[in-house]
């Protein structure tokens, strides 16, 4: 995943919403318990863990029981120490206090609390990294100590890689044509990281190292769980059917139910919210719906040119909820003017939102009606809300109407067969298009011209728009 282009925006929830689910996670809410058990008889070792003696009484105070309810009490004590929760205050005698960041998950606003879980968040993502206590116990030399020579791991590796699932994860629940929030079958998420996306059939090999990462990403989502930030169905284990096998990823199409079977995988709504403050923290372009909603129109039009039709008409509703109806109408039309190349998409933009605008907005459109910017736009925008007495449009605006949506669908889809399917209606339709399009005094002429005689399938047609975009181009002097 790059970093150079923004990812689609995320709709996240409210942040008091959020706080509240972050309270109620396992771990941050255990961490919390163990903050306020903390008192001057408390003592942690040399890392900030709490030594062994004491880990009976802070399991009880969790209500853990059970062979695993010491290891569950350190966890949620490194939490702790490391969300800022407690604070060492003799590293001498090893004792502790309760920290400030403490009084927060009470006292302070959601998004203090947000911070909180984030610093927790980032624990468990490191957690989840290391090779896991049998990996670990197999590796120890006869001192007592893990020798890492031992260990097929590569630190840098492995974080690099859970980051880019996670990555992968949070781009398939923000995508428009991606599954929302709904759940990621294991073995495609594995395969998003292994197998190239032009790939036809995968070898054998791949295979193996998609069945290799699905059991890495199985331990590893089984410890991101308790945070908030997924929702987990781990691997089905009667698929093994060895203990010391792994399950092979399936190697042709399964139907749903058996798909479940190998895992499968959600972000919740916190954990959207906590990857899209990790991609940020790394650099990434990651635009949130509402971000838009307290900038002028001209920010609105450009910022979410790029958006996919239902977030950009989510951002959209958002910026026109503070405005009066009349006052916005007005304000979009006149950002939607100019000659540079992001003009034609603000254009569009602009005639989706002032759909959303409603009649209210007719006398601010009716007011444009002679710009030769807006004119052809305002038409097509009173005709199809069933407005009397609009206008007949001139052939000229007609044309420059044309190129210009063109050049709006150009910049939003690219080469996309919804276009070519336009250029092969507007070839079809009118006989002599070419002949006159090439006049067309519109910045974008010659690109659009260009991308019909990619676009056109009928060589003939495609010579006719090279040959059309060649005149458009010498007449600008280009």
């Amino acid at each position: 995943m790059s970093d150079s282009s923004p990812l689609p925006p995320v709709r996240l929830h409210p942040e008091a919403e959020l706080a509240r689910d972050a309270l109620s996670t396992p771990l941050l809410s255990r961490a919390a318990r163990l903050a306020r058990w903390a008192g001057p008889g408390t003592r942690v070792d040399a890392g900030g863990g709490l030594v062994e003696e004491q880990l009976p009484a802070a399991a009880e105070t969790l209500g853990l029981t059970g062979d695993d309810a010491a290891a569950y009490a350190s966890e949620a004590w490194r939490i702790a120490v490391d969300a800022g929760l407690v604070e060492i205050t003799d590293e001498e005698d090893g004792t502790v206090a309760a920290a400030e960041d403490l009084a927060l998950l009470t006292g302070g606003t959601p998004h203090d609390v947000l911070a909180v879980w984030l610093a927790a968040l980032e624990t468990v993502v490191a957690d989840a990294a290391v090779p896991d206590l049998d990996e670990l116990m197999d590796a120890m030399d006869e001192g007592g100590q893990v020798d890492f020579s031992r260990l097929d791991w590569d630190p840098e590796g492995e974080a690099e890689f859970l980051d880019g699932v996670l990555g992968n994860l949070y781009l398939l629940a923000v995508s428009e044509d991606g599954p929302g929030d709904g759940p990621v079958p294991l073995p495609a998420l594995a395969a998003s990281m292994i197998v190239p996306g032009d790939m036809g059939e995968p070898s054998n090999d791949m295979l193996e190292q998609v069945s290799d990462a699905m059991m890495r990403l199985d331990d590893q989502f089984r410890l991101l769980e308790p945070i908030g930030l997924v929702v987990y169905q781990p691997v089905d284990e009667a698929l093994m059917a060895d203990p010391d096998e792994e399950p092979a990823a399936p190697a042709g199409p399964v139907d749903e139910t058996d798909v479940s079977r190998y895992g499968m995988v959600r972000l919740t709504p916190l954990g959207l919210y906590g990857l899209r403050a990790r991609l940020l923290e790394a650099g990434f372009e990651a635009p949130a719906v509402g971000e838009l909603s307290d900038k002028g129109a001209d920010v609105l039009l450009d910022g979410s040119a790029g958006y996919g039709p239902r977030a950009a008409r989510a951002e959209t509703e958002q910026w026109l909820d503070r405005r009066e109806p009349l006052d916005a109408a007005r304000e979009l039309l006149a950002a939607a003017r100019g000659s540079d190349p992001g003009a034609p998409l603000r254009r569009l933009r602009c005639q989706e939102a002032l759909s959303l605008v409603g009649a209210a907005a007719e006398p601010a459109v009716r007011e444009v009606l002679d710009d030769p910017e807006l004119g052809g736009l305002a038409r097509v925008w009173l005709t199809e809300l069933g407005a009397p007495d609009v206008p007949a449009p001139s052939e000229d605006l007609v044309f420059w109407l044309t190129i210009d949506t063109l050049a709006a669908q150009l910049t939003a889809e690219g080469n996309s067969e919804e276009l070519q399917a336009l250029v092969e209606g507007l070839a079809r339709q009118h006989g002599g298009f070419f002949a006159a399009a090439w006049r067309v005094d519109h910045p974008a002429t010659p690109e659009v011209l260009e991308a019909m005689g990619r676009l056109h399938p009928d060589k003939k047609v495609a010579k006719e728009a090279r040959k059309a975009a060649f005149k458009a181009r010498s007449q600008q002097g280009g």
